[in-house]
């Protein structure tokens, strides 16, 4: 049985021992149960409501704001739900991680991008957003003069998840439209409020404070290499090769190549040395790389023990075998294999520069660059930042079992400003992830970058989305569906082996390690908000947005000329509502039962 269905089988368990407690007259009246949902009711408090809403005039204006910025999210969203069950409908898509009914659940551990090591800064954003959301509500109703019939904790089972105020209903048909819209629309004011703050902490001092630790970040080892033999694993840094430091990947390529030694000496975290023995493996592969080799991950590596007749044991010696030869006889475990070398590209970005060439988007190899000859994807990458845009080119390339070579007139790279071949580029050689070491790298750069930091050399990705504020606001909202919107790891906050990457200084120095867990508060208490606020913008009772769009109905339909404004009012409201929700149940369900 898997998590979810766990989780699901507690709600029962919990709701139907609820249900006899309160048949048998044990519960009290203050606690009240709907389903996995407790609430604890009060009438204290109400005082302290009254005292925060002395400056009328202030809260007013605040909600007034909200109200605007409220109704234009309401439309925005109304729209982008309708597209997309539409889109969906036409053309269902394949289902994917993100639209799994249990990643619409904001539970760190069934959520597959919510791991339950962040589950503390997310109950900790969720306890804050459901406070300042029903706090809203409770001052603004005291503005308008709303009476407050109690208010109160939410229990997820036995989990505090936030709290509420339960406006007067009698009251609230006494208040005018504007009052009501203004006290419904203060939740999400609240909300919106508090991610602005923290973005705007986490992004200032907080990330200011943090850069990337010396040496390469380490996501893992392919399974079976000679890292992995090694005792390398996710959550080291490699720091020096043989003594020589190193920072980024390149520089460990580099160091890997410099030597012809068959053990190396590998410093790790500036602190300890492992003894690498090196072979050439295929750690990785690509559906229809010319070799028909297949690696799966989690499964032992093809060993490589010779090419063109001569033995190799690295990387270098592979390049030597190879020489100028366009095709190499490999010896593998796995058999013999002869290729054209090169590096692989996977997709020709269609009217990029190399697909204006060929005219093909399809698969091929580029063995030679501008007279280099080219036989790995960090030969093609180092020759591509050697070039600048608008730069005319002679590429070879094989392909249809056969070598050609065209004029290419280079782009802009948008990251880096170098010379562009609009091209996605395998790693390794022809298809095949060549390696005499097997580590991955973990890109610490890339999202202290997109966070707005210093990545330094590492910066890569976030470079190019550096930009504005509300550009890093988008940017650090999607980190933890990177994997499926940025193409990098998950990125689920400073925990874990990923606080091994990053070091601490700059203006909040003094707080030490302190430092990661304000940062993970802030980006989770920003995350959180902000999903909060946007979902209760949704046009549809019992939502804010729902309660919103009622009033703002009855304002415009009081001025026309009909006979039944009750009867108008709501068949435009249950319109809408039903509309959003048919929307949504396509948008969680749709991909899995139409794709």
């Amino acid at each position: 049985m898997n998590t979810l269905l766990w989780v699901l089988a507690g709600f029962i368990a919990y709701s139907l021992l609820a249900a006899l407690l309160r048949a048998r007259g044990i519960l009290p009246e203050y606690v009240r149960v709907q389903g996995p949902l407790t609430t604890v009711h009060t009438r204290r408090g109400r005082e302290l409501l009254d005292r925060l809403a002395a400056p009328k005039r202030f809260w007013r204006a605040w909600s007034n704001i909200g109200l605007g910025i409220a109704l234009v999210i309401m439309a925005g969203t109304f729209v982008l739900l309708v597209y997309q069950a539409i889109v969906i409908l036409q053309n269902p898509p394949a289902p994917t991680q993100v639209n799994q009914p249990q990643n619409f659940l904001v539970i760190p551990g069934v959520n597959d991008f919510l791991p339950l090591s962040v589950a503390p800064e997310i109950l900790f954003g969720l306890l804050v957003g459901l406070v300042v959301h029903e706090g809203g509500h409770g001052i603004l109703s005291r503005v308008e003069g709303i009476d407050v019939e109690s208010m109160g904790i939410v229990l997820l089972t036995i989990l505090p998840i936030g709290a509420f105020v339960e406006p007067s209903e009698e009251s609230q048909r006494r208040a005018d439209r504007g009052g009501k819209s203004r006290m419904f629309a203060a939740g999400v004011t609240n909300n919106f409020a508090v991610t602005l703050v923290a973005f705007a902490l986490l992004f200032g001092p907080v990330i200011g404070s943090i850069s990337v630790a010396p040496g390469v970040a380490v996501s893992g080892a392919y399974a079976g290499s000679p890292a992995d033999v090694a005792g390398i694993s996710g959550g080291d840094r490699v720091t020096a090769i043989e003594g020589t430091p190193v920072n980024t990947t390149q520089e460990l390529d580099a160091a890997l190549l410099a030597t012809d030694a068959g053990t190396v000496s590998v410093e790790l975290d500036g602190e300890r040395t492992v003894s690498v023995t090196r072979e050439l493996v295929v750690a990785g592969s690509v559906a229809g790389n010319p070799a028909n080799l297949t690696v799966e991950s989690g499964t032992d590596p093809i060993r490589v023990t010779a090419v063109n007749g001569t033995a190799v044991s690295t990387r270098a010696d592979f390049e030597s075998a190879v020489g100028d030869s366009r095709f190499a006889r490999l010896d593998t475990s796995a058999g013999e294999r002869t290729i054209p070398v090169g590096a692989y590209i996977t997709n020709v970005a269609e009217d990029g520069p190399l697909y204006n060439a060929t005219g093909t988007t399809q698969p091929l190899i580029v063995s030679s660059f501008n007279g280099e000859r080219i036989t790995s994807s960090t030969g093609l990458q180092e020759a591509l930042d050697r070039t600048d845009p608008d730069q005319t080119v002679a590429v070879e390339v094989y392909r249809d079992g056969g070598f050609e070579t065209v004029q290419v007139t280079l782009g802009e790279n948008p990251q880096d400003g170098n010379g562009f071949l609009g091209v996605n580029i395998f790693q390794g050689t022809s298809g095949l992830l060549l390696t005499d070491f097997g580590t991955q790298e973990y890109p610490a750069g890339t999202y202290l970058s997109l966070l707005g930091g210093d990545g330094g050399d590492g910066g890569g990705l976030g470079s190019a989305f550096a930009g504005s504020p509300l550009q890093l606001v988008y940017v650090s909202l999607l980190l933890p569906l990177a994997s499926v919107v940025l193409g990098i790891p998950n990125f689920p906050g400073f925990t874990g082996q990923v606080v091994n990457f990053y070091q601490v200084g700059g203006p909040l120095g003094f707080l030490g390690g302190g430092v990661f867990i304000v940062a993970n508060v802030l980006f989770w208490t920003a995350w959180i908000n902000l999903q909060l606020g946007l979902f209760n913008c949704i046009p549809g009772y019992p939502l804010d947005g729902g309660r919103i769009l009622r009033t703002s109905t009855e304002a415009v339909v009081s001025r026309l000329p009909v006979d039944d404004p009750h009867t108008v009012v709501r068949t435009i409201t249950t319109s809408i509502g039903l509309t959003m929700l048919a929307s949504l149940v396509l948008m969680i369900f749709g991909p899995t039962l139409l794709g």
